[in-house]
């Protein structure tokens, strides 16, 4: 009543047996397979969690440069700007670890947000704050009346040629895990199950319990078993390739360490231009 480890001579197997073997000759090859994949998983995914654990260092990092800029230079509306701030580095979080938001749209919405700031404690202080009607109209002119010059849109080009290429790099690794995780779990074919038995554990019903298949037919059966997947190397090629091309992306002039860090130098340059051209910014206002 044997299924596969069918033979002429007498054996030692019953069919209790066999499937036994042959749930074992899959767990054997899923162990191989994990194994061999175990190495480069944990360096994915200790890369991944380590990229992930500096942006959030550089982010809180970035934020504290940026409140200390108002604190020590502009200290009456430094409390003001603080949500302002708060807000943008949120921004920044959610955009880096993969957050649908625009680069341009939270960058104008911190520059729009503190416009009636600036108005209110640079421009034109008084000994009462503007009403929240008229900071409401001061926040949705600001992108006519331009009252920190280009330095809004120097803002978005950098942050969106430091942050994407971050972000699609961790994305990138996440995706290699699942990837790896995808591989090592696979579902054998019948065909496939009944050969590994057949190398692997049918000998042991005819006694032959330290013979070992030769290489040639391992190497066969192994590559009819993940025919299948052969296919994703190609394309793990390619992923290689484009890891290397982002990396390659996030260092240099526009690296996130950099850009991030020097936020604060952009925001002081903005908080100049805006006093500088004050008269001519009341009179627009």
């Amino acid at each position: 009543d044997l299924q596969v480890c069918t033979s002429k001579n007498p054996t030692c197997c019953t069919k209790k047996m066999e499937e036994r073997y042959q749930t074992a000759a899959k767990q054997d090859i899923q162990q191989v397979l994990q194994t061999s994949s175990a190495t480069l998983k944990f360096l994915i995914s200790h890369n991944a969690a380590a990229f992930q654990e500096m942006f959030e260092i550089l982010i809180r990092l970035a934020e504290n440069y940026t409140s200390t800029l108002f604190c020590n230079a502009y200290r009456n509306m430094a409390a003001e700007a603080t949500v302002p701030v708060q807000e943008f580095f949120t921004d920044v979080g959610l955009f880096l670890f993969g957050t649908d938001v625009s680069t341009e749209e939270f960058v104008n919405r911190f520059f729009d947000t503190l416009f009636p700031v600036v108005y209110n404690h640079v421009l034109n202080p008084g000994p009462t704050d503007i009403s929240l009607e008229y900071g409401e109209c001061l926040r949705v002119a600001r992108r006519d009346i331009r009252p920190f010059g280009n330095i809004p849109e120097k803002a978005i080009g950098r942050m969106g040629r430091a942050l994407l290429p971050s972000r699609t790099f961790l994305q990138a690794l996440n995706l290699g895990i699942e990837v790896i995780n995808t591989t090592d779990h696979l579902h054998f074919s019948k065909d496939c199950s009944r050969a590994l038995l057949r190398m692997q554990y049918c000998p042991h019903c005819q006694g032959l319990t330290l013979s070992k298949p030769c290489m040639g037919y391992c190497l066969n059966i192994i590559r009819g078993c993940l025919a299948d997947v052969a296919e994703v190397d190609l394309h793990w090629r390619g992923y290689i390739q484009s890891l290397e091309e982002l990396s390659r992306a996030m260092s240099g002039a526009y690296n996130i360490e950099h850009v991030l860090l020097n936020f604060h130098s952009l925001v002081n340059d903005a908080l100049v231009q805006a006093r500088i051209n004050g008269p001519e910014l009341s009179e627009q206002v």
